[in-house]
């Protein structure tokens, strides 16, 4: 089952000579029930991709899909309903509500759609989340770590059809981002659900089931079943490929457009 999917997708910003190539004509899948993490320099295009794979940006051209339904020919309402119902965020600086407690946060997307709360779910999520004595406890009175366990409970509380993970570990420790990339992966794992991840880290890209490397804003390969390792020596080759095509291009013999190659790495 394809969760989410791409079809020649582009994203460009600003015009004429100053316009800027965020991605270009990228096909991608994402499969349901699955962990996927997407990697890449900085201006990659990463970003980019999840915002419009989660109906945050407007595409240039091309489509995306949530399931059957294409996100790039819904209205601004249409896709308000669409990212509170079936979709889930989890950013790197929490976003919670510091004068709610963190079960009011969790519940939060319910009470704005005006939808009952599932007790039997949000429990096993609590249980999961190891949120059970902290539930009446407000952001200032958690720790980094339990803070965006919360915002994890909270992305999931609406069983959502994807869940988009922003560098959720960026403002962790190293114990407490490893407690959060585990959680996530439990929460496919063991609940079912779909989670696409935009990370800059090798160790937490390791987590998901496949990473997708992205270079000047086209897909350039793949890591299955990863590891730190594996995911390390395929960011080096994307380097290496791209150094050496940048030098090409600097004697004249790089094509227009021709971008980074296409690299595919299967992990151990």
């Amino acid at each position: 089952m394809t969760a989410s999917r791409a079809r020649r997708l582009s994203k460009v910003y600003g015009h004429g000579a100053s316009a800027v190539h965020a991605l270009d004509d990228v096909d991608i899948d994402f499969t349901g029930g699955a962990f996927t993490a997407i990697m890449g320099p900085s201006g990659s295009g990463k970003s980019t991709l999840m915002h419009l794979l989660a109906g945050l940006d407007q595409a240039t051209a091309g489509t995306v899909h949530l399931g059957a339904t294409e996100l790039t020919s819904l209205d601004d309402d249409a896709l308000t309903r669409l990212r509170r119902d079936r979709v889930g965020f989890v950013f790197q600086s929490f976003n919670l509500l510091p004068m709610f407690t963190a079960e009011q946060n969790i519940l939060l997307p319910l009470d704005l759609a005006g939808v009952g709360v599932d007790r039997a779910w949000f429990d096993t999520l609590v249980a999961t989340l190891g949120l059970g004595q902290r539930l009446t406890h407000r952001p200032s009175e958690l720790s980094g770590g339990q803070q965006q366990r919360v915002a994890i409970a909270r992305a999931l509380i609406a069983k959502p059809d994807v869940v988009f993970a922003d560098e959720p570990t960026g403002n962790l420790d190293s114990r407490a981002g490893a407690e959060v990339l585990s959680f996530l992966r439990r929460s496919v794992r063991e609940l079912g659900r779909t989670i696409i991840m935009v990370t800059h880290d090798p160790a937490a890209a390791a987590y998901a089931d496949r990473v997708v490397l992205l270079a000047d804003g086209r897909i350039a390969g793949e890591v299955l079943d990863p590891t730190p390792e594996s995911v390390l020596a395929a960011l080096d080759a994307l380097r290496q490929l791209d150094d050496r095509l940048a030098g090409d291009g600097a004697r004249g013999v790089r094509e227009p457009g021709l971008g980074t190659g296409a690299i595919s790495v299967v992990g151990a």
